[in-house]
């Protein structure tokens, strides 16, 4: 596990095939470049984000999803955006987090689905939520992961050591590293990246060819009325 204060800096990890570069942004102007798709969440304070389509004023706890280049004017704020490169997504803005995850997760800890993947091995944006005096089951993901954590304390231990995790912390996970989460007198609260998902559309499996039917017959069984994909 890497650990990070949030600061101005730069990860490019491309060179690590990776295929990220992560910004830690702390009260100065970012410039987003073109290539890639942007995955932002804001930390504290109020930045405006300048796009295509036009300017959005952001606050603490939102995120957004950028396919293409644009400016976060950042005065008194911070936060951490991770560009996924070759990836192109669908602009969004979501959030602010809310304060329990949907979704049932390991060891009393629960997630949230933030930015969804288009399709199925996309990448995604998710929030975790682990309550007070929990210790996870050691465990590995089979990609790497980059979060933030976001509100309340606790640690991480990996085979290196045991990492202090507080607010404003950025940690990147390495494919297959064992870790896992522990928290005591506080909850825990993180923002996740996942590089792929396992979950999600396909070209020929979605809601829309799964549920159109001819004469009973579900479209995604008509390989012959299909658009073509050539």
């Amino acid at each position: 596990m890497q650990i990070y204060l949030l600061a101005q800096i730069l990860l490019d990890l491309s060179h690590e095939q990776l295929s990220a570069i992560i910004h830690l942004w702390h009260g100065n102007g970012l410039k987003l470049a073109a290539t890639g798709t942007h995955f932002g969440f804001v930390y504290q304070g109020n930045p405006t984000l300048s796009a295509q389509l036009g300017s959005y004023q952001l606050h603490p706890g939102m995120y957004f999803c950028l396919p293409a280049s644009g400016y976060l004017e950042a005065d008194h704020s911070c936060g951490i955006i991770i560009t996924a490169l070759n990836y192109c997504g669908v602009f969004s803005l979501g959030g602010p987090i809310e304060t329990v995850g949907r979704f049932a997760y390991i060891d009393g800890g629960t997630t949230s689905l933030l930015i969804p993947p288009l399709m199925l091995g996309d990448p995604c944006l998710h929030a975790l939520y682990f309550p007070r005096d929990r210790t996870q089951t050691m465990h590995t993901h089979p990609s790497y992961r980059i979060g933030m954590i976001v509100d309340g304390s606790g640690e991480a231990e990996t085979s290196e050591g045991i990492f202090a995790l507080q607010p404003g912390t950025v940690f990147i996970i390495p494919a297959h590293s064992p870790h896992k989460f522990r928290t005591t007198q506080d909850n825990l609260t993180l923002v996740v990246f996942h590089p792929d998902s396992d979950t999600g559309f396909t070209q020929r499996h979605h809601l829309m060819l799964n549920q159109t039917f001819v004469e009973g017959v579900s479209a995604s069984q008509l390989p012959q009325i299909q658009t073509s994909l050539g």
